[in-house]
């Protein structure tokens, strides 16, 4: 069958890959893709916003399976416009999608159902905001915009001045828009950090491997929130017994309360766990696959994911034995300078050959574009080295020797992804 994939990032070229690898995929389309994704796939320009347009394509040239990847439009409806028109489509619809649409929606949702997350508040203006921080005084403290933020709308303030900045910055200067309207002051959890990705058809939930983001733009988990600098899974803090009492605790419970809320969830939903000493807590739920997660989990699926994503959207997850290979792997971001505040984009990549790659390792395209047989940066994350290895070290050990061979000017990474 042809195959749509919707984004134009380094998810959505992991995700490309992987269906590569399927007997079923006769041809892979990119909406809008990138650079690199180009290599692999025939990159279609409609902007992920065009509803109407990635209908109006799919139905032109017979397309048999989409996978709607970016938050953006599942939260728009584009899956549902795809049911609407007889389209198989991989993603939850517009009403499930609102779990990582808005942050009152899930913390509320999890309150309810009696889920294990963080202790909050909700407030729709600066003032109520400010006086309940400066009431409880409590640090540090996370401030998170209501609705979706390119993964950084979350600020953790330390201090009484920083929760000030915060709340003027989401709610006054409205730097994530109209995802600022409303936010939710949340209880600062310390512990490691998980992410458990899971397939789900709304009836039957199955976890993917687990994996860790770093987040924070420099090393020793220092500068600001990013979309994501690097990844490992398995996730070493994340044991069989923690799994099974995040099935009975979270996941299954997640997936029966979106059920009772007439929204049940077809996709994948991913969960931000803090394992606190108190027990698994969710930080935030996402509605697809997690940037740079996907990265590192696809590598290890062994399962034809074209049979997944037809399971999920057909209701027959239960009958599909989904199984993953028993490496470890690791993924380091090459970001711009500057990133993720201000950056130039169009520097010349040096190092990779012309299908984007260097000799031992998957490097994902984020960022970039192709112009007469040469890469250059076109976003704040641009690459993603990913190298997989019998063990976590080894892994990061190849990672590490694939991104000293790739360079532009002013590239910046971390250096202890997997090691803190």
């Amino acid at each position: 069958m042809k195959i749509l994939v919707i984004g134009g990032g380094g998810r959505e070229h992991a995700v490309i890959r992987k269906l590569m690898e399927s007997k079923r995929a006769q041809k892979i389309y990119c909406a809008p893709g990138n650079g690199g994704i180009g290599c692999d796939a025939e990159n279609v320009s409609i902007p992920v916003s065009d509803i109407s347009g990635m209908v109006r394509f799919v139905k032109q040239n017979d397309i048999g399976l989409v996978c709607v990847t970016p938050d953006d439009p599942l939260a728009a409806g584009m899956v549902d416009a795809f049911a609407q028109a007889g389209i198989p489509a991989f993603g939850p619809n517009r009403a499930a999608a609102q779990i990582e649409a808005s942050k009152v929606f899930s913390k509320n949702l999890m309150k309810k159902y009696r889920i294990p997350t963080a202790a909050y508040a909700v407030f729709d203006n600066p003032a109520d905001t400010l006086a309940y921080l400066t009431k409880q005084n409590h640090y540090p403290v996370v401030i998170k915009a209501d609705g979706l933020a390119l993964g950084k709308g979350v600020i953790i303030a330390q201090n009484a001045v920083e929760a000030e900045n915060a709340v003027k910055t989401i709610m006054e200067d409205k730097v994530f828009g109209a995802s600022g309207n409303q936010v939710v002051v949340e209880e600062f959890l310390t512990g490691p950090e998980v992410s458990v990705l899971a397939f789900t058809d709304g009836k039957t939930l199955k976890p993917m491997v687990s994996s860790k983001d770093h987040k924070r733009a420099l090393d020793g988990n220092k500068g600001k929130n990013t979309g994501g600098m690097g990844t490992i899974s398995p996730n070493p803090s994340y044991t069989e017994a923690l799994a099974e009492q995040c099935m009975k605790t979270i996941f299954l419970p997640t997936l029966a309360a979106m059920n009772q809320e007439g929204r049940p969830f077809q996709g994948c939903l991913y969960f931000g766990l803090m394992l606190t000493p108190d027990g698994p807590k969710v930080i935030e739920y996402n509605s697809r696959f997690g940037d740079p997660e996907a990265q590192v989990v696809l590598p290890r699926l062994k399962t034809d994911l074209v049979d997944i994503f037809e399971a999920t959207i057909n209701g027959t997850l239960d009958q599909l034995d989904i199984e993953w290979k028993d490496d470890a792997c690791a993924c380091v971001v090459l970001a711009s300078g500057g990133y993720p505040e201000h950056y130039e984009k169009g520097k010349e990549i040096h190092g990779l050959d012309v299908n984007g790659q260097v000799e031992g390792a998957t490097v994902y395209h984020a960022g970039t574009v192709k112009r007469d047989g040469r890469f250059y940066t076109n976003g704040g994350r641009v690459l993603d080295v990913t190298c997989t290895g019998q063990t976590l070290d080894e892994a990061l050990q190849k990672a590490y020797e694939a991104v000293d061979k790739i360079s532009w000017d002013g590239m910046q990474y971390r250096h202890d992804i997997g090691r803190i």
